[in-house]
């Protein structure tokens, strides 16, 4: 009987390093993929959206740094250049538009706002973006990087 106990302790303890071991690989795994930023060769001095909220806190995917290469939109739908499935982004929630080598924000009639460095946009008013400006939109902080 002692020997069946032993057996069955010696099976469930192989089981749980098993389970350990896939745990950190697969951690290993997302992380790396996590990795891969951008298509965009960040060296050519594009403005970016680095994400500054833990993305373990959100229950939806956000990549970590977003590419402004050009003048782009933000929202929940998929007709978006950056999709993000967050419930309190709006539809097309803002835009980002590129003018002269500057980077403006421009809030699309949200229905939660869109906030730069803790006060909210006006709607439908262009906002010059500045380095390490901090931009809320739904659920999400970001931090703006301007390019060269």
């Amino acid at each position: 009987m002692v020997e069946v106990i032993l057996l069955i302790a010696k099976v469930f303890f192989t089981f749980i390093i098993y389970l350990f071991i896939f745990s950190i690989i697969r951690l290993i795994y997302l992380d790396i993929k996590s990795m891969n930023v951008s298509k965009v060769n960040l060296d050519r001095g594009f403005s970016t959206l680095r994400l500054k909220t833990k993305r373990e806190l959100l229950s939806f995917k956000v990549e970590d740094i977003y590419v402004l290469s050009k003048s782009m939109t933000i929202g929940r739908q998929d007709k978006n250049d950056i999709v993000i499935k967050d419930s309190f982004i709006s539809g097309i929630h803002a835009q980002f538009i590129l003018e002269n080598g500057e980077v403006y924000l421009k809030d699309l009639d949200s229905k939660n706002g869109v906030f730069v460095n803790e006060k909210k946009l006006e709607n439908n008013n262009k906002t010059l973006l500045k380095d390490n400006d901090i931009i809320k939109i739904g659920q999400i902080e970001f931090i703006f990087i301007k390019g060269e």
